[in-house]
């Protein structure tokens, strides 16, 4: 059955993490593991090639989605880091209400 409340998430889009270790960042849903749980990665210390499986129930999905992230992904399987920092400062530049990322 599947969760009405939690919407479906797009890769490339911007999510806020609510629990675990990088609780209070910003991070990119770099793939789709199955309905439940997602990859994320921010360029930073959460590399592409180290993305951080995550329960969609613990992160909080921002109106923002980096067109860029979603065609690399779709076009070559995978994103540079630096097109991950990009879209994140792209997102807290946009949205001036965003919490600052921390480190």
């Amino acid at each position: 059955m599947a969760d009405k409340s939690q919407p479906d998430p797009r890769l490339g889009q911007v999510v806020y993490v609510l629990r675990g270790r990088d609780a209070g960042q910003y991070a990119v849903v770099v793939g789709k593991i199955d309905p439940k749980f997602v990859l994320l990665a921010d360029g930073y210390k959460r590399k592409f090639d180290t993305a951080k499986k995550k329960n969609i129930r613990h992160v909080r999905f921002q109106d923002f989605v980096s067109e860029e992230v979603e065609r690399s992904l779709h076009e070559q399987g995978r994103v540079t880091n630096a097109k991950l920092r990009y879209a994140l400062q792209q997102f807290l530049s946009t949205h001036p209400r965003a919490e600052e990322k921390g480190e």
